[in-house]
């Protein structure tokens, strides 16, 4: 299947995983698609639900998908923004980028985060403790070309189109307020940062957040997914065995892409962890009593 990229990258971005989320989601297309950590929106582009409730904690990312849905900022837009802030960081380099990156954690213009997310050090998006953007230059003064800018307008054209096309309703919040309003029809989609793992976006993600997750999902009466991580070549999430064990889970090995160096960028079992019994997949049982399945 092909599988569209939105504007914004996230570290954790789950467009390799599109099509094992696709396949092996079991939803009613006429209930409304819920999720409570939406980042770059990724999933719900490829989904293309027609009603979805789509939450996160990062203001400036829902406000970034906000201005895209009410047309305040649109292709020719984002185009004309990035032919001239790209020309000043071919010419003034980092000096321009931490210029606009002051610009945006004073004034918070979703064309300056765009611009940031698309030049800073790995398209990581990474606020202090004050709210304030931290990520340093990406050292690419070059970075905006013609066919890069060509590349994100498109990506925010698509976007728009599906914004246009279906009901989707962005908020900020956190995801119990999310989750509660889920009922039997309905699909819970759920990418938290992983706990464990230094990739958060905005915010903590920690033990006791993982375990509000697992108590929220517990109890709704709605389908669910989660996105999480299995293991690694040096280690294993706990919560797989302790937390998640008494439902389905499914693997499949991916790299990401956030270390500075290529040889340091090992690959990851991912692991998605549904309340329902997936039509896909050859399982067995696990030893902790839940169900793993393979994905090849």
């Amino acid at each position: 299947m092909r599988v569209l990229v939105p504007p914004i990258k996230c570290q954790g971005i789950k467009t390799k995983l599109i099509p094992m989320i696709i396949e092996c989601m079991e939803r009613d297309p006429e209930g409304l698609w819920i999720e409570p950590f939406v980042g770059s929106g990724s999933v719900v582009l490829n989904v293309m639900p027609k009603r979805a409730l789509l939450a996160d904690t990062n203001p400036y990312l829902v406000q970034f998908h906000e201005a895209i849905r009410n047309k305040e900022i649109n292709g020719p837009t984002v185009r004309t923004f990035l032919e001239h802030e790209g020309k000043l960081l071919a010419q003034e380099g980092q000096d321009h980028y931490y210029y606009v990156r002051d610009r945006f954690n004073s004034a918070r213009d979703p064309l300056d985060f765009l611009f940031l997310n698309r030049s800073c050090f790995n398209g990581l998006i990474r606020f202090n403790r004050h709210g304030a953007f931290n990520v340093p230059f990406g050292h690419k003064p070059m970075r905006f070309s013609r066919a890069y800018i060509t590349k994100i307008v498109n990506q925010v054209s698509r976007f728009q189109d599906a914004t246009r096309l279906c009901d989707w309703t962005f908020v900020c919040q956190d995801h119990r307020s999310t989750i509660e309003t889920a009922s039997r029809n309905d699909f819970v989609y759920c990418d938290p940062p992983y706990v464990g793992r230094h990739v958060d976006y905005y915010g903590n993600w920690d033990v006791r957040a993982e375990q509000s997750l697992h108590a929220e999902l517990k109890q709704t009466e709605a389908r669910f997914m989660v996105s999480t991580w299995h293991s690694n070549q040096h280690r294993e999430n706990q919560f797989i065995q302790t937390l998640w064990d008494e439902f389905t889970v499914l693997t499949h090995e991916h790299f990401y892409h956030i270390g500075a160096r290529e040889v340091n960028r090992k690959p990851m079992l991912e692991a998605l962890v549904v309340n329902y019994e997936p039509m896909v997949a050859d399982k067995h049982t696990d030893v902790s009593g839940g169900q793993l399945a393979l994905w090849a």
